[in-house]
């Protein structure tokens, strides 16, 4: 590994090291996966370690997935549950024995498989960088009991997440010495950007679009409540046109609920390909999200991006790439997200002004920018390790 004068790092070689992977689908497993292709881009040697399985085959032996060496370590759960702790002894001889020059481990909520392996390289010397994809709220107070982040911290880690929200709260469970960086989430803005000659969609009917897992913790139930009393707040001769994607335990009821309530304007039309959400960005007019508990918001950047205007809670991750009036609308409660899509629904003019905007100014976390951030950290990680 070479240290280049402007403070790079030179073909490197990373071990990403995550609980959760592809095949499985969300935020962390899709981020790390472009991550890693991303890095490999720009010159970077990449390989994955994770507890997820790619199927019936639970074979431990090192792949090449779509140009990605992958070590699976699958212990066969039922539901595919990401959990072994029975790995440690085999990642720790493999990232001894691989020449890896950084380990960048991705932690969740609840990543058993990213906390062994962080205190495996720490262990092995190895340069370590720690991102947390999560919020780290109510179990505040476990994890300052565990002490682990602290004691990562002491050893030489650098420590990150991916929103200044969700680092605020990394912050809280570490010494107060503690640097923690923000290091976002990317995007491949050239692939989400509106195309410049496509026609606007008129209004109305307003189009609506949610992406989200269907999972309590990202409150669709919320989300319908809102679009609901948003319909409730518009004059009845602006028509209204909602699509939430996405799947998860919570989608089957929520289908009963709109036919039961003969709710025909919002649709649940299930998982979609990010071609087809892309293409329904480019349909349609706003984006609006009930999560409280988001880190960073992949989805709602994604929005941004394709140019939609964004209706969001004020203080969540999502708070760092969307401004008030001017990419978006932000709410501190469910009424007010509604009031939001409402205002939007009758001021066409404020529509047309952060739809405009977000078509003509790219989010600054396209993957180049962040791939170079993401370096810079591996090599505060280095230079910490080396003071150690």
């Amino acid at each position: 590994m070479s240290i280049l004068p402007h403070g790079t790092l030179e073909g490197v070689k990373v071990a990403l090291l995550s609980d959760c992977f592809l095949p499985r689908l969300g935020g962390i497993e899709v981020q790390v996966a472009d991550l890693a292709h991303h890095l490999q881009r720009a010159g970077h040697e990449v390989e994955v370690f994770t507890a997820t399985g790619n199927g019936a085959d639970r074979s431990t032996t090192p792949r090449d997935e779509q140009g990605i060496i992958v070590h699976r370590f699958d212990l066969g759960l039922p539901g595919g549950i990401p959990i072994n702790p029975l790995a440690v002894p085999e990642v720790r001889r493999r990232l001894q024995g691989g020449g890896f020059d950084v380990a960048h481990v991705h932690m969740g909520v609840v990543s058993p498989f990213a906390v062994d392996a962080a205190r495996t390289a720490l262990g092995l010397g190895l340069p370590t960088a720690v991102t947390w994809h999560c919020v780290i709220d109510g179990s505040a107070p476990v994890h300052r009991a565990l002490g682990y982040a602290a004691r990562w911290a002491e050893r030489g880690a650098a420590l990150s997440a991916v929103s200044a929200m969700a680092a605020d709260r990394v912050h809280r469970i570490v010494p107060p010495q503690t640097r923690v960086s923000v290091l976002p989430n990317g995007i491949d803005v050239a692939r989400w950007r509106r195309p410049e000659g496509l026609a606007d969609v008129p209004v109305p009917p307003l189009r609506i679009v949610a992406a989200q897992r269907m999972v309590r913790r990202k409150r669709p139930d919320a989300l319908i409540d809102l679009l609901l009393r948003a319909r409730e707040l518009v004059p009845s001769g602006i028509a209204l046109q909602a699509e939430v994607v996405g799947d998860g335990p919570a989608r089957e009821g929520l289908v009963r609920r709109l036919e039961v309530d003969g709710v025909d304007w919002i649709s649940l039309p299930g998982r979609v390909t990010r071609k087809q959400l892309r293409d329904l960005h480019w349909r349609s007019h706003v984006f609006v999200s009930a999560a409280r508990l988001e880190a960073f918001g992949i989805a709602a950047l994604e929005a941004r991006t394709a140019g939609l205007a964004l209706v969001v809670r004020e203080g969540t991750g999502a708070r760092d790439f969307v401004s008030m009036g001017l990419s978006g609308l932000l709410a501190d409660t469910d009424d007010g997200l509604a009031e939001a899509v409402a205002r939007l629904a009758t001021r066409p003019t404020l529509l047309a002004k952060l739809q405009q905007h977000n078509r003509r100014v790219p989010p600054a976390e396209d993957w180049p920018i962040v791939v170079k951030s993401t370096v810079a950290e591996y090599r505060r990680a280095q230079q910490q390790a080396t003071v150690r």
